[in-house]
């Protein structure tokens, strides 16, 4: 606040060069301080700056690139970073295009800071409104490969890694340099220098296969040996080199050969190391009773898997924050040498099918029967990792797999109770192929018992396989639903909040998966509209409409949809006090939210008929700029259509005189989408407002034409309807 007050003042340019000069301070914590303080209105008031002070700033900047703090060499490294975003690396003083800038290159501060640059920077060092500066910067880069200190090695090969993946021009005209270089330093005693090596191969192996192929035996064997390095950063980066993002032809190839080598190598990295164990308290078998923590609910939406409708996509959520995890050990970081490890095989698994069991099999003997637990965790994982790519080979041995992974969701141990959970969700489909009675039956028996289980993990493993389960076996669980939902009751006193949020989605899931199964006085307790009127949920509910969160207004909507076309009558009465919050939710700027209030508006338009006429002036304009502006989601579009056809179908006389302003994106928007009652409600409505202002259609007539063509059977007093407009 005193720094927005200061730039008031004639005064703020010398208090900004009073704290540059407060960067010299033997006092770190203010030369930190001083350093925030400029970041932050370099940033915000770079621009409006006077030439003398931009100029002092960025010469100050140059002066303590090579600062003792690693603290302030970050922070001028920032600072840069910023000043070129705002387009001011073209003043010659701010950077190392010429030679006698060059010298500052040796320090490990100033090389930090240049790191720093290159990461934020990549793409403007290539720029021609700079003279591309990177083609002095890459060669003189290449020579500090060979620098005596392990610190100023690992920068130039940080710093050049930066340009690989956008193939800059001036690294694509050393690259044969580069790969010499590169393999110089392939046993460097310092570990920072072997993880920079692997991360270029890696890339590179994306890039420029091209240059590697004449050395690629000499690589893999390189990174065979690396990818088992004692350094496990060293390992990770080197064990990504066998997780292609596009595994190309040649890759099956050439690796053909390596598998002998490379299979045990990538089985052993996928065992828990004991930081790993540390980091999951894998000793703690019983931690139901600990509270969560308010940073461990991420926000989750349930996501129905048989979307019928388009507007569904978006009432899941956008995506963030609701991924399938690939294993069970989200609470280490979120790339580790085992996750790495897991989905390199996986990849491999799909690559290679049947040809890697022979590599695999005699392993997976040893591992998955092993009396070490850590070792049998990691066997039980390989196993999971395999299912996609090696299914077909691995049916005849399934038959005694699976007994023996049902075993060992009783194990002792959590973290085997937990991975046994993922593995068999992966063979899920092949369980439902068979008999039930085989394996169907024993595997939901002890998944539900699991599910109720005294370790969190296990819980949550559990609930999500169970889910998996639900998809795959669909209406085969109608006759264990009693079961089923007496254990998901029982569970929701036993959960803490995290999992609960995984519970509720396990519900979802079953209610797809099962239907109208689901829908009985025996199961419920009777019809939703009882328990609706036994609670406070529709004064919850107008809360949480006008949360500050988007994701809670966007569940808000979404839940007063459902509830408008389940018991209308408790919603009713709240139409008034809930019709403005709509309205002024239709912000496309909030996608989800507006997809899911637009979508909540056309449900009540249905129950409301021609009550919904004060209301039409507080949602019509802005559904009608809505389905007019560019760029718009497609999802969005549609579900805008069908409420603007359904608020014309219940109120034509106040809807049809703005016809003209949106009948084309509003046939363009429905004619690629099925039938069903939704369109066909809208199509009604079209047609209503048509025969009030028929004037509105003719200019865009041959539009209304073409998405009466996309029904491929309407009703017949609709079919009558588009009867008597078009020959009308």
């Amino acid at each position: 606040q005193k720094l927005k007050q200061l730039n008031q003042f004639p005064d703020f340019n010398n208090y900004l060069i009073f704290v540059l000069t407060r960067l010299k301070s033997e006092d770190e914590p203010t030369r930190s301080l001083s350093g925030l303080i400029l970041k932050n209105n370099v940033k915000a008031h770079f621009q409006s700056f006077p030439p003398p002070v931009a100029e002092f700033i960025k010469q100050e900047c140059l002066n303590h690139l090579g600062d003792a703090s690693s603290l302030i060499r970050a922070t001028i490294g920032i600072l840069i970073t910023t000043i070129a975003s705002k387009g001011e690396l073209q003043i010659p003083t701010c950077t190392p295009k010429s030679h006698r800038h060059l010298p500052l290159f040796p320090s490990q501060g100033a090389f930090g800071a240049l790191q720093k640059i290159c990461e934020d920077s990549s793409e403007l060092l290539d720029s021609d409104a700079l003279n591309r500066p990177l083609n002095v910067m890459i060669p003189k880069f290449l020579q500090f490969f060979k620098h005596c200190s392990p610190k100023i090695r690992s920068h130039a090969i940080a710093c050049v890694n930066q340009f690989i993946m956008d193939r800059a021009q001036a690294l694509m005209e050393n690259i044969d340099t580069f790969i010499e270089h590169l393999f110089a330093l392939a046993v460097d005693e310092d570990p920072e220098v072997r993880k920079n090596v692997c991360r270029a191969l890696v890339m590179l192996l994306e890039v420029r296969i091209d240059r590697l192929i004449p050395h690629m035996y000499s690589i893999i064997q390189y990174m065979l040996q690396r990818t088992q390095d004692s350094d496990e950063n060293v390992a990770l980066e080197a064990c990504e080199f066998w997780l292609p993002r596009a595994p190309q032809p040649i890759c099956k190839d050439v690796l053909t050969a390596h598998l002998v080598q490379l299979i045990p190598i990538l089985v052993h990295g996928m065992r828990y190391s004991e930081i790993d164990i540390i980091l999951l308290k894998g000793d703690v078998e019983e931690d139901e009773a600990v509270p969560d923590s308010d940073q461990d609910i991420k926000p989750r939406f349930h996501k129905s898997r048989t979307v019928t409708l388009a507007h569904e996509e978006q009432r899941g959520g956008d995506g963030d924050g609701d991924g399938d995890d690939e294993d069970d050990d989200d609470a280490l970081s979120d790339w580790n040498l085992r996750k790495c490890s897991a989905a390199a095989l996986d990849v491999l698994a799909n690559v290679f099918r049947e040809e890697l069991l022979p590599h695999l099999l005699p392993l997976l003997k040893e591992l998955l029967f092993h009396l070490e637990w850590v070792v049998k965790e990691s066997g039980i994982l390989v196993l999971g990792a395999i299912a996609e790519g090696c299914m077909q080979g691995m049916v005849p041995y399934l038959p005694e797999l699976i007994p023996h992974l049902i075993r060992c969701l009783a194990d002792r141990k959590a973290l085997v109770r937990s991975i046994a959970c993922w593995t068999l969700s992966r063979y899920a489909h092949w369980v439902v192929a068979q008999p039930p009675e085989l394996y169907l039956k024993p595997l939901m028996t002890e998944l539900l018992q699991r599910i109720l289980d005294s370790n969190k993990r296990v819980q949550e493993a559990a609930c999500s396989a169970f889910a998996t389960l639900e998809e795959e076996a669909c209406t085969e669980l109608v006759p264990y639903l009693s079961f089923i939902l007496d254990t998901l009751v029982f569970a929701f006193g036993k959960y803490q909040h995290k999992n609960l949020l995984i519970l509720y989605d396990a519900i979802g899931t079953l209610a797809d998966s099962v239907g109208h199964h689901l829908n009985q006085p025996v199961r419920l307790g009777g019809p939703v509209e009882q328990l609706v009127a036994r609670s406070n949920i529709m004064t919850l509910l107008f809360q949480c409409m006008q949360d500050t969160m988007p994701e809670v207004r966007q569940s808000s909507f979404a839940l007063l949809g459902d509830l408008t076309k389940a018991c209308f009558v408790h919603v009713k009465p709240c139409i008034a006090e809930f019709m403005p919050i709509l309205g002024t939710n239709l912000n496309p700027e909030f996608i989800s939210v507006c997809n899911n209030a637009t979508w909540a508006i056309g449900e009540i338009c249905m129950q409301m008929g021609a009550e919904m006429q004060p209301y039409v002036p507080m949602v019509l304009n802005n559904l009608v700029e809505i389905i007019n502006r560019p760029n718009t989601p497609k999802t969005l579009l549609e579900n805008t259509a069908i409420t603007i056809g359904r608020l014309g179908f219940v109120c034509p006389q106040e809807v049809a005189p703005m016809l003209q302003q949106f009948i084309r994106p509003w046939c363009t928007s429905l004619r690629n989408i099925r039938d069903n009652e939704e369109k066909d409600s809208a199509f009604r409505g079209i047609c209503v407002m048509i025969g009030v202002n028929p004037g509105g259609v003719v200019q865009d007539f041959i539009f209304f034409c073409d998405a009466v063509a996309s029904w491929v059977s309407p009703k017949d007093d609709l079919r009558d309807m588009f009867y008597k407009v078009t020959t009308g």
